[in-house]
This record gives C-alpha cells, structure tokens and sequence, in this order.
C-alpha cells in the first residue's frame, strides 16, 4: 500500500540478526533484542496496551508457538510486561517477517534484516495470508504443527470456506476481524493464564442452553500451557444491529429532556416515586407517559426481559459446575468485604485528592459522601451472608448499555469478559444476579446526566431542575425494569429472593457500583464526578 511505501524513510537502521525468521525464536539473541530494544518501543503505543499509567520494567518473551501457511512463517508471541510497580500483565501478539518488496501494511514493528534479507516485522493480523490461516484452522478445528495450539470449531459454525475478512472498527483492547461479512473473529491482545469468561461463557450460552439473545459461539483459538489454557481468540456471530444501547439511550433521553419545554412541563410538578418501587407499564402515570412517551418503557420491558432470559441460562445447568447455582457462604463475604472495603479506602483517598477539582454540586456531594463514610463503609460491612435466601451464579460482570446491541425493537447482550479492575479469578466467582441489573441502573443513571451535561444550553431549564427531572425519569426507569425482571427471573425459577433481600442486594451492589465509577470520574473527567456522587446521596438517602 502506497501509505507504507512514504513512509519507509523512517526505517533506515535495521536491527541485524544472523539467525533466518525461520527459527528466529530459537535464537537467544534474537529473543533478547526483540523483547527489549524493539517491543518496549513498539507496544506502548498501541491501543491495547493497558499500563500506561506503570512504569515499564522489562519485556520477556514466555512463550511462542510457529503456525505456518503455503508461503509464510508467522508466530504467536506471548509475551510478560513486568513494572516498577511490581506487577505484571499478559499480552499476545502474532508476529510476521515481510521482505521490503512485499510490504503491504503500515502496522510496522522494527526494520530488520535476517540473515542478510532485509525486511520488517509487523503484525500478523495485519496480513491477509494470515487472518486466512485462521480462519481455515478453525474450520478444520485442530492445528496440524502445534500440539501447544488448539483450533476449535463450534457445534454451530456452518460456514464452508474463507471468502474476505476485514477490521471491525477502530482497535480497542482487543483487535476484531470480520470473516464473510458474517463471523467475528475477537483477538485477546491482553492474555491471562486462564479461560477467558468471554469464550467460556459465549460458548456455555450457546452450545449448553441455546440462548439466542446474545452472538452464537462459532469457535475458538487457545495454547495450553503447564500453568493452564489460555484464550487467545473468539469467533462468534455478526448480529445486525443499529448501534449500542448506550448511543441509543442518549437519543432517547435527549428526545425526553426537549420534551419538558415542548410541553411545558414544569419539572416540580411531575409525580415521583421511591427507587425501587415496581411498577408495571400501565402503572406509569399518564403525566410521566405524555413527557417520556410510551415507547421507551417497551424497549426498557423488553431489556429487561432479555437480562432475565441471561441469568436464567447461567443459572440454568446442573451438571457443569462453574455455572450451577450456589448459596452463600462465610468465604464468599470474606471475600466480599475484603475487596469493597479495600476499593472504597482507594476511592476515599482519590476524593480526598482531588477535592480541590471540585465545585458547586459536585463538591457539596463528595463533602457529604466524607462526612458519612462510616455510614457507606457499614453498608459494605452489614452483609450477612446467613439472612440470604437467594442464589448465587456466574454473571455478565460488566453489564452496562454498551454492553448492549440494538437491533430493531430487541437487544443482544455481549462481551462477558468481565470488569476490567477485577482479577481473571475475581471475575468467575458466582455473584448475585442482581449486581448485573445494578450495573444497568447505573449505566441509566449516566445516560440521564450524560445527556444534561453534553446539552446544557440547549434546555430552556436550569441545571437543578433538569437533574430533578432526570432523577423522578430514573426512578420510572428503573421501576418498570424491575417488576419485567422480577417477573420473568421468578417464572424461570431463578432464585433472586423476595422483595425485601432484592432491594437489599439492589442497594448493596448499586453502592458498589457507584464507588467504583467515582474513581474513574476523578481521575480521567472530574467534572463528571457528580453521576456517581449524586447515585451514592440517593442510594444512601442523604437528601432525605
């Protein structure tokens, strides 16, 4: 491609090995060089890289694994980042040597010359000869060179042959490949030495339950190792889809909140309710109805009933054991409050900070969340594992509506990797099904402030009354998503508890929730820090 080609100047300096790319990784030199000199530049610019806030210590090659087509050598490299901060992460990155007239992508790693042939090392997903090795791999669904290697071809994959594959997107912490304009191949740039909840989920929901509600599992890619398997890729379905529920949800709130001064409403008079009253669509009070309109509260039905059918089926099988229902225990609380007592000691020091980035209600809210934190560390303390009725089972873990794809008047529900803060084992421990639906409430809570906040001028109201408007907006919101949920968990025979231990849980995991935001909103965007401050003032009923 012509981009490569200009920009090929600044690559004047090879690193020169003796060793030929073909056992390149056999070669301790090699290996040395490329995991110091070459990757430290290369890897702390790219998207999936996620220490960017540590300080990097040293680079080490742990292990690789050669895959090979009809014309090129590739490699997978997994590879330990160590930092100062005496920790480490896992990434992987297939790796390519293209001699200089054959380049055809901008994704350089170095300029190097191997054993006198001059070239380069790039990406390997960046070549299409590769993407297409991948791709055949998983349809036969075994790796003929590698036995550390493992290609599995899903019950569900019909798909006959490699046709095209192209990027999905801009690349995040995962780089995604279209396969036929029909599959998505999802490659884990950062690796942990475990099954990713991502695929061991997607494939128990569509290979166990046959849930269809979220994209079907079509395949995957692995190395097993002495420490365990690891998950290297995801094949699943494309689902049409016009966009995420996030983008969605700031359409509709923005449609609502121009509502209030086309229909001149004036927001102290709107009929309130408490959180967590249940209320079924025809419950809403016709004021609420003529200022939100009727349809939001269908596609909230019906998001609701589609989070019900999701816990069901992961709450659904009695024969494997990472997802049978369990109850709770004394380890499961130690656990419990060991992690939110730790988190919310972090939050308070990152407010204590960061108060002086603060103002007007922002600041009146964190002063208050100060002075009652001995009330908000004795909720996090108060849970008795011996008065819970109800079940706990593997959930989405990160539930929120970018979580969510719309497609027409119905949703699929994807990405169950989990949060990202959380430990790979953090992440597969059995919670309340209802730290999901707290998760959803808060991810409602941000689209209504999201809205106000990236609109101030264009509503005729002031600030005050239209965070009025949006929490008596919320409460309706939530409500209507309760009762669905409620109704649809209980008929399935989920065991989610009676009213008074959901309300509970509910109030538990949406304070949790909010903690956990308020950390992030100090310190990427503080003027957003109100959200999660003013969710916590409701939850905890200091306004009352």
């Amino acid at each position: 491609m012509s981009e490569s080609k200009l920009n090929l100047e600044e690559y004047q300096n090879p690193f020169v090995f003796k060793t030929d790319w073909k056992t390149a990784f056999e070669d301790a030199e090699f290996v040395k060089i490329f995991s110091s000199d070459i990757l430290e530049n290369y890897i702390i610019n790219k998207r999936w890289y996620g220490g960017k806030a540590s300080t990097l210590k040293y680079i080490e090659v742990v292990e690789h694994f050669k895959i090979t087509s009809k014309k090129n050598t590739y490699y997978g490299v997994l590879l330990e980042v160590n930092f100062k901060e005496a920790f480490y992460q896992h990434y992987f990155m297939p790796i390519s040597f293209m001699a200089a007239d054959e380049l055809d992508t901008s994704t350089i790693i170095a300029p190097v010359k191997m054993n006198g042939l001059e070239g380069f090392l790039v990406d390997a997903l960046h070549q299409e000869d590769f993407r297409k090795l991948l791709f055949d791999r998983i349809l036969i669904g075994k790796d003929k060179e590698s036995s550390k290697v493992k290609f599995h071809r899903g019950e569900k994959l019909e798909e006959a042959a490699y046709e095209s594959s192209r990027f999905m997107g801009v690349e995040q912490s995962n780089t995604s490949i279209i396969f036929n304009n029909k599959l998505v191949l999802k490659i884990f740039r950062r690796i942990y030495i475990s099954t990713n909840p991502d695929y061991e989920i997607s494939r128990f929901l569509t290979e166990r339950m046959d849930f269809k509600s979220s994209p079907a599992y079509y395949g995957s890619i692995s190395v097993g190792l002495i420490e365990g398997n690891i998950t290297l890729g995801l094949m699943q379905e494309l689902v049409p889809n016009q966009g995420d529920a996030w983008q969605f949800m700031l359409d509709e709130c923005d449609r609502i909140f121009s509502n209030l001064a086309i229909r001149k409403i004036k927001t102290a008079k709107l009929p309130e309710i408490e959180l967590f009253k249940r209320l079924k669509i025809n419950e809403v009070p016709h004021e609420i109805i003529d200022w939100a309109g009727l349809s939001i509260f269908l596609r909230i039905h019906t998001l609701a009933t589609r989070t019900a059918e999701m816990h069901i089926a992961l709450g659904g099988d009695i024969h494997d054991t990472a997802f049978t229902p369990t109850t709770y225990n004394g380890d499961y609380t130690v656990w419990l409050k060991n992690r939110l007592t730790y988190q919310f000691q972090n939050r308070l020091n990152i407010l204590e900070n960061n108060l002086h980035k603060l103002d007007g209600l922002a600041l009146e809210l964190a002063n208050q969340f100060l002075d009652n934190k001995k009330e908000i560390r004795k909720v996090f303390l108060d849970f008795d594992w011996t008065k819970m009725k109800s079940e706990r089972i593997r959930i989405h873990g990160d539930y929120h509506l970018g979580q969510v794809l719309v497609n027409g008047e119905d949703f699929y529900l994807l990405d169950f990797e989990g949060e990202p803060e959380s430990t790979i084992r953090d992440r597969k421990v059995k919670q309340p099904p209802l730290k999901d639906v707290a998760g959803m409430f808060r991810s409602f809570h941000y689209a209504i402030y999201a809205t106000i906040f990236n609109n101030k001028d264009k509503y005729p109201y002031s600030q005050e009354e239209l965070f009025q408007a949006g929490e008596v907006l919320f409460n309706y919101f939530v409500g209507v998503f309760l009762q669905t949920y409620t109704e649809v968990a209980q008929a399935g025979n989920l065991n989610i508890g009676y009213k008074k231990e959901i309300d509970f849980l509910l109030k538990y995991c949406i304070l949790e929730k909010a903690v956990y935001e308020l950390g992030y909103e100090l310190n990427s965007r503080p003027r957003w820090a109100v959200i999660p401050l003013s969710g916590i003032a409701s939850i905890m009923h200091f306004n009352n």
